[in-house]
């Protein structure tokens, strides 16, 4: 018995140890957290904080605002796309100072150049079409759960055309998300509006997962301009690719409304919209700023901070328009619904901390 009592004697004396090692690492965290707060200037910041909470308020707010038009009357998904590129012009209002403030010249454009927006901008106009069916069929927090699949797809067309590297972190996050998708599959019975038949809540559980595939190819294509024609990354430059993908996504999703005639009918449908004309127009306006103002705090965020700050940001917002959308829409929130959200949020952990791995070791 004596031996043993030694060793228990032992590991009373070593118990304290792993709390001195806690106390260290957290010393050491705050320590190293403030001299990055000191590396940047106070308006670095500020900016970064305002990006942030662009994401976080402005991405559940146009995904309610998309689900609140067809829940009051609305009809038209070409519509529904079309408000999503119309509010380009506050990217411009963004990207002109920055010329002044930073003293640079726009890029020049060569056919190359020209070229990749207009592709990127078809690819977006089509993309957000999809989204548009997949709202006007699924429940908002449904949709916002199945639109974090592309980051799923994003891994994949980032290793394939860009060489980006997955190891077993990012692999996880790729089987859990995708289980994720799969226990919302299941629980379609419960999770349907009233109006909605089965049929049209499997397309709009395929619409969202064909736009949340053509979401990934958009990011990785327009990291592959960056990477072969622009070879730079400054704020000024993503803005203006941002500027000129909308800007094409806008023009080929306005000759969509205008051939398929929902221009004309817009008239009518905000005669009958619930509300009224006022509300129509307050719904739509409110639309195409808050998608705008998202895509810019997005844009921001990866260009201040990291792709690996926007993955965190990412993962809050999905729970965030879960819960709007059960208090505002008054979704149901099933248990698969719940399971379906932990899944998730576990899968974009471990894509996180994949993702930070691979920058330690690039760098």
């Amino acid at each position: 018995m004596q031996p043993l009592l030694e060793q228990g004697d032992r590991m009373e004396e070593a118990s304290p140890e792993p709390s001195v090692s806690f106390w260290s690492q957290i010393s050491t965290f705050k320590t190293r957290a403030w001299e990055a707060y000191k590396r940047k200037s106070t308006s670095h910041w500020v900016l970064l904080f305002l990006s942030s909470a662009a994401m976080l308020v402005a991405f559940p707010a146009s995904s309610i605002l998309s689900r609140l038009y067809y829940s009051n009357g609305g009809t038209s998904e070409w519509i529904v796309s079309w408000v999503a590129v119309a509010g380009w012009p506050l990217t411009a209002l963004m990207l002109f100072p920055t010329y002044f403030f930073s003293k640079t010249l726009p890029t020049p454009l060569n056919l190359k150049l020209i070229l990749s927006y207009i592709v990127l901008g078809f690819l977006s106009a089509a993309d957000n079409l999809m989204y548009a069916y997949a709202y006007a069929y699924l429940p908002a927090s449904t949709a916002a759960l199945l639109a974090s699949s592309s980051l799923v797809f994003s891994a994949l067309f980032g290793y394939l055309l860009v060489k980006n590297k997955l190891n077993a972190s990012i692999i996880n996050a790729i089987v859990f998300i995708t289980a994720a998708m799969t226990i919302i599959a299941l629980d379609s019975s419960s999770d349907t509006y009233g109006n909605i038949t089965t049929s049209q809540y499997i397309m709009g559980f395929i619409w969202d997962i064909l736009g949340s595939a053509l979401h990934g190819l958009i990011f990785a294509l327009s990291e592959l301009v960056f990477v072969k024609l622009l070879g730079r990354r400054s704020f000024h430059v993503v803005l203006e690719q941002q500027l000129m993908v909308s800007l094409f996504a806008f023009v080929f999703t306005t000759i969509g409304v205008i051939v398929s005639g929902d221009f004309q009918g817009m008239k009518s449908e905000a005669k009958s919209f619930k509300g009224g004309s006022t509300s129509y127009i307050l719904v739509l306006i409110w639309s195409a700023i808050t998608f705008q103002l998202g895509v810019l705090g997005a844009t921001a965020v990866l260009f201040l901070a990291s792709t690996v700050l926007a993955g965190v940001l990412n993962a809050i917002r999905v729970p965030l328009t879960s819960i709007a959308a059960v208090i505002l829409l008054h979704d149901s929130m099933s248990s698969f619904k719940i399971l379906s959200l932990v899944v998730t949020f576990w899968g974009f952990g471990s894509y996180i901390y994949g993702s930070s791995s691979s920058s330690k070791e690039s760098s």
